[in-house]
Order: C-alpha cells, then structure tokens, then sequence
C-alpha cells in the first residue's frame, strides 16, 4: 500500500467537518452570551451602542469558533500522523516484499522487507526493472506473469527465482493483482513477494526421500528376489549334493559290478576248464582207452568187444550231454530257435527236476513279437531269480508270469519263501554276488524297471517292466 493511499485513508476517517463546525459555533455563542451577561452587570446596557456590540459579537463568536476549529485540527492531524506511521510500520516491515510496479515491471514503491529480499538500498531500486533480478531460466514465467496481472484477470501466483546483489539465488513466490486506481493514466499492480527457499528445499527433500524410499522399495524387492533365488541355489546345491551322492554311490556300484562281472568270468571259466578236464578229459581217454583194447581184441573176443563199445557209446553220451549243458548254461539255443516261452518252459521243468520246488509259468503268446535283446532280457532276469530261489528262498512253489500292460510288459516272479532285506542286499559294498544288481542292470540296459519286494511270510516278489515295442499285440496264455 503506497503512502497516499495511507494518507486517504486516515482523512477519509476523520470527524464529518460541517457537523463539527456547527456545534464548534453553537459553543462559541454561548460562551459569548456568558461574557455579555458579565459586561452588563459592570457596565449597563445603552441603546446607542447596539451596532456597535453586534459587530463584536460577530467578531468574537468567529475568532473562538477558529480557535475550537485550530484546537479540533490540530486533534486531526496528531491522529493522522499516528495512524500513518502505525500503517508505514506495517507497510515496511511486513513479512513479505511489496512492490509497486508498472506495466514494464519498473519499481515505483517497495517496502524494506523487499528491498532486503534483493539485499539493494530501498531508494536505488526505484525505477529499475524488477525482470533483471529475475534468474534468466525463470524471466518467461515471471513475464508472462506480470501479463496476466495487467490484464486484468484477477489474482495471479507464479514461482520464479531471484539473484541478489550479491550474486546468491533464491527461490520467491509471487502474488500480484491489478489495482482498482490509477495514478493518474499510468496503470501500475501491487505484487507481493516471498522467499520460499526453505519450501523448495523441503519439497526437494521430499522428492529425494520419495526416490529413496522408490529404490528402497526396489531394493527390498531385489533383496527378496535374490534371497528366494538363494534358497532356490541352496535347495538346487542339495539336490545337486544327494545326486553327485547318489552318482558316487552308482560309481562304486558299477565298479564293484565290473569287478564282479570279471570275477564271475574268472571262475566261470575255471568251472568250464575243471568241468572239462574232469568229466571231458576222463570220459574221452576212456573212450581212447576202450579203443586201444579194442585194437587188440578185436580178433579174439566179439562179446567183450560189443560191451566195451557200449560202454564207449555211454560215455560218448555222457559227454555230449555235459557239453549240450554247458552250452545252455551259456546261451540257450532255444531262445534263438524257438523264442521265449520254450526257453523259459525248458528251464523251469529243467529246474522243478534238479531242485524240487514247483515253477508255474503265465504268459501271453505275443510276447515273442519283443525283440531279441529284451526277450533275452527276461529270460536272463527269470534265470538268475530262480537260480536265486534255489539258492536262498527255501521255498516250495515259485510262479513266473508275463502280462501285457497298455503300453509295457511286466514280468514277475514270486516264491513263498523266506525274505531278506532288499536295501542291504542292493546297497552292500562288498555284494560277492551278481544276484540283484546284475538284473537290475540287464533291465536297464533295455529301457526298463526294476524293483523287489519281501516281506516276512509273504516270499519274494521280483517285478520287472520293459517298454512294449509297437508291434507286439495282445492275447494270452499258460504253459
């Protein structure tokens, strides 16, 4: 608010000026009436001076009356001059910058608190331009600001930053409206200014810890990510542990096979050789002996010869039936020459008769549609469980059977002999034995599975399942 309007206003608040005149004259006369009521009592009252004392009344009623009108002035104006200097006080120590400014943002007033602002003596900012204190970045904003006042548009707010004197930026928020008077035809606005360095700071602050707490957020996402793909790693390690475990285990179970497959060989073969020597070897130099005698009595002794030669012709038998036993021990040529089920029906009537205990066999005709290898596979299987069975089970019945499954072959093989505990057997270092491991390993090799199952009072059961091949079809059978 400039000094004028300040001024205005403290007149335009005191006393109504006629109506104090008449009560100032109405005063007056009477105060006069008193003193000629005094000056008759003195002196009388002759007729002769009547103009006389009219014209002094006249005179003496006016010269009170400016004498009450100077005292009620000088009331007037002692109040004036406080109510001044109250708004003066106001108007230069504000908490916000006021300026007055024209059309082209010259200063034509400003209070101390915005020349302080500037840090610029009040009196050399009149007349300078407001935009040059205005940082160069932010001059449009606070230009088109000073447009809209002018224009008339009713209160405008804009944010721009300012440079002091010396040389320090702050940010200020600027508050204008269009006066409802002139000065004369020159439009001038009021615009009020404050320093909201701190405000920008905290705002700034805040968007800084909203973009902390952003990559805080992320970072706790980040941190959960990588923790739960630290327990996958650590679940992946464990299962990678009990596999490389399992590995090593198949490692020292494959070797300790190998070494078992080369000692079976080894003392299959020494078998083969003692077998050879002892029944072959004798039976062939008896037959050598028995043809040397024949030499010499074949001239002198036909009975004797013809006993001799049939004691030849026995051990001749003897020996061609341990060989035909060596080689079905070795490979069956009735597997490759009849298939599956003769082999497994010859072997299982072979065995009833060497051993004593009943072996049933069920199977379904199309089984002899698999190929050689996975035939040869169950047979080898049904040959080591049953050699097993002779062996261990002391059992008195045992039934081998073949079914045909949607899209496999599940043979099994059950005694009602006595059980054994299949993890020890499977899982013992020193196994001297091929028995379980080796048909597992046969089973394998042609895609298959193959499990064991013993339990007191219910014999062993030994199932094995082989991949069916697309040709094989349905049907069954008993042999």
């Amino acid at each position: 608010m400039t000094h004028e309007s300040l001024l205005t206003s403290a007149m335009n608040r005191k006393p109504n000026t006629s109506v104090a005149t008449a009560e100032i004259r109405r005063r007056a006369e009477a105060q006069l009436r008193g003193r000629q009521r005094n000056h008759r009592s003195k002196a009388g009252d002759p007729k002769s001076a009547a103009d006389t004392q009219r014209l002094l009344h006249e005179l003496e009623v006016h010269q009170i009356e400016l004498e009450m009108q100077n005292a009620e002035l000088q009331v007037a104006r002692d109040w004036t001059e406080a109510l001044l200097e109250k708004y003066t006080d106001l108007y230069d120590f504000a908490p916000v910058g006021y300026f007055s400014l024209d059309e082209q943002g010259r200063i034509m007033e400003v209070n101390l608190t915005g020349a302080a602002l500037l840090g610029v003596e009040r009196s050399r900012l009149i007349n300078q331009r407001l935009p040059r204190f205005v940082v160069p970045a932010t001059q449009p904003i606070f230009l088109a600001f000073l447009e809209q006042v002018f224009a008339g548009t009713g209160k405008q707010a804009c944010e721009a930053a300012l440079l002091k004197k010396d040389a320090a930026v702050f940010w200020a928020s600027f508050h204008g409206t269009f006066p409802t008077s002139f000065r004369g035809s020159q439009k001038w606005c009021r615009v009020a200014v404050s320093d909201i360095t701190s405000l920008k700071q905290a705002e700034e602050m805040q968007r800084r810890l909203d973009t902390l707490a952003d990559t805080n957020r992320g970072l706790n996402q980040e941190i959960a990510r990588r923790q739960t793909v630290e327990k996958a790693l650590q679940k992946s390690e464990q299962h990678q542990s009990q596999l490389l475990k399992q590995s090593r285990h198949m490692q020292e179970q494959l070797r300790h096979l190998s070494h078992q497959i080369l000692h079976a060989q080894e003392e299959e073969r020494k078998r083969i050789s003692r077998e050879l020597h002892d029944v072959i070897t004798q039976n062939l130099v008896g037959i050598n002996v028995h043809l040397a005698a024949f030499s010499r009595e074949v001239a002198g002794n036909p009975k004797g010869l013809r006993q001799k030669i049939a004691r030849t012709r026995r051990l001749v038998e003897k020996s061609v039936a341990t060989v035909h036993r060596f080689a079905g021990e070795l490979r069956p040529t009735v597997l490759d020459d009849l298939g599956l089920i003769p082999a497994l029906h010859a072997f299982m009537k072979e065995f009833t008769k060497r051993t004593g205990v009943r072996a049933r066999l069920t199977v379904f005709a199309e089984v002899e549609h698999l190929n050689i290898t996975k035939r040869t596979a169950l047979y080898r299987v049904a040959h080591e469980a049953l050699n097993n069975v002779a062996s261990h089970a002391n059992a008195g019945r045992v039934e081998v059977s073949i079914e045909k499954l949607p899209d496999s072959i599940c043979m099994k093989i059950k005694d009602d002999g006595k059980s054994f505990s299949v993890e020890r057997i499977l899982h013992a270092k020193r196994n001297k034995r091929l028995g379980l491991v080796g048909m597992r390993e046969r089973v394998e090799m042609v895609g298959g599975t193959f499990c064991v199952v013993s339990a007191p009072g219910q014999g062993t059961t030994v199932c094995v399942e082989i991949p069916l091949d697309k040709t094989c079809g349905g049907g069954g059978g008993n042999r």
